[in-house]
């Protein structure tokens, strides 16, 4: 039924693999159970990595560059998801595969597209397996990795929980213990994240905490975690292990959490004290409170609004271009963009 509460699970490639890159079937196994534990009370998505890791092993003298990533992620999404249908079967649950592609999200169309397949997925009770189409992804419009694509539908869906599974319990303090709750993700939390990541994944804990606050802004409760038992997942969803990321406030549309999150930003511009306090207040963007256009975008694109400081304050949506701004600055009423079109960030 679709009217259950979402829940998408992330697992990173070096949670479900071992160190050799081969798919470690006693971790996907475990997952497997604890998803068909969970599976009557959330409609659940499953974001899994390890499709490149899992089919590199038949390209020879493989070495990371790019083409030979996207024949490993060839090889390696069958053999993945594979592994997921034959643990699942004895548990009677059916799983779809769902490739996606950045355009997905950030054309809206698309979007609700995605989102209705998703639900009439959910309505046969089938939980669908998603990840990256890495054989065709464009690279310039590549997600940065899977923690991103979990949170797009995470944000894009409505998810109840986000569950990201790392290869460390948790987010660690300076003394390498876990820190259970963060209340809020900002520039300092940011600061908690080692800059490693491991020999088999693209991300890391600096994707983790920046996809978690992203989440967390949009009001869906996140937790950072890792596999190291048979009941880690349900332990994460009680908040008994890992790091729970508390969601903020958060009563914006459905379109404007699209707009936040899955538009792609196209441009950027710095706008004065009076400016930032106009929209925080909200009031639609005026060209008067422009400081300075920092990448050009063109009318009804989403651009990314950056305060007095330099510091990312909120994306909008454009009604003009970027040089008409530059050349009617001293225009008072001149509407870059409506209050409906500013989200906060």
């Amino acid at each position: 039924m679709t009217h259950k509460p979402i829940l998408v699970l992330k697992f990173g490639t070096a949670s479900i693999t071992h160190s050799n890159g081969d798919l470690n079937e006693d971790v996907i196994q475990t997952i497997c159970k604890q998803v068909a534990h969970l599976h009557a009370t959330y409609n659940m998505v499953i974001v899994s990595s390890g499709a490149v890791a899992a089919g590199k092993k038949l390209l020879k003298n493989f070495t990371g560059e790019l083409t030979e990533r996207k024949a490993a992620a060839a090889i390696g999404n069958p053999l993945l998801l594979n592994r997921y249908a034959q643990y699942f079967a004895p548990l009677g649950i059916h799983i779809a595969q769902s490739l996606c592609e950045r355009h997905h999200f950030s054309n809206r169309n698309q979007f609700l597209q995605l989102k209705r397949t998703y639900q009439e997925l959910w309505r046969n009770n089938i939980v669908p397996i998603a990840n990256e189409n890495d054989v065709v992804s464009n690279l310039e419009l590549k997600f940065s990795d899977n923690d991103e694509l979990a949170t797009l539908i995470a944000v894009g869906f409505g998810a109840h929980l986000l569950l990201l599974c790392t290869s460390v319990p948790g987010v660690m303090d300076d003394d390498g213990n876990v820190i259970p709750e963060l209340k809020i993700i900002n520039a300092n939390t940011l600061l908690l994240a080692k800059k490693e990541k491991s020999a088999v994944g693209l991300g890391g804990m600096t994707s983790k905490l920046t996809f978690a606050r992203l989440a967390t802004q949009m009001g869906i409760k996140t937790v950072i975690f890792g596999l190291e038992t048979d009941n880690d997942i349900l332990q994460a969803i009680e908040g008994k292990i890992g790091t729970l990321c508390q969601p903020q406030p958060c009563n914006i549309s459905a379109r404007n959490k699209w707009l936040a999150s899955g538009s792609l930003i196209s441009g950027k511009l710095q706008i004065d004290k009076g400016a930032a306090n106009a929209i925080s207040n909200r009031h639609s963007l005026l060209a008067v409170g422009v400081v300075k256009v920092l990448q050009h975008f063109e009318a009804g694109e989403v651009f990314e609004i950056l305060d007095d400081n330099n510091q990312p304050l909120a994306v909008a949506k454009s009604r003009i271009n970027s040089k008409q701004i530059e050349s009617s600055k001293k225009l008072q009423n001149l509407e870059i963009a409506r209050t409906d079109d500013i989200v906060m960030i």
